[in-house]
């Protein structure tokens, strides 16, 4: 059993050397400029879609007020 933990132990510290000998050998990188231009970009869209969905719904909130309201 012990045999067993220590091939399985050894197993992922293998995977894991190997994970990383192919990130840095293996993957091809964006430039780091690209990088952060993306960054921004995906981080403006966040923010302008959070605000989109915050607006949709405080009209909904308000209009289901006005409408229970009415009874």
């Amino acid at each position: 059993m012990l045999s067993l933990i220590n091939s399985n132990k050894m197993k992922f510290i293998q995977y894991i050397r190997d994970s990383f000998k192919e990130l840095r050998n293996e993957v091809t990188w964006i430039p780091f400029q690209e990088a952060q231009k993306s960054t921004l970009i995906v981080a403006i869209f966040t923010i302008i879609f959070s605000l989109a969905v915050f607006l949709t719904d405080k009209v909904f909130q308000n209009m289901l007020e006005k409408f229970f309201n009415i009874f």
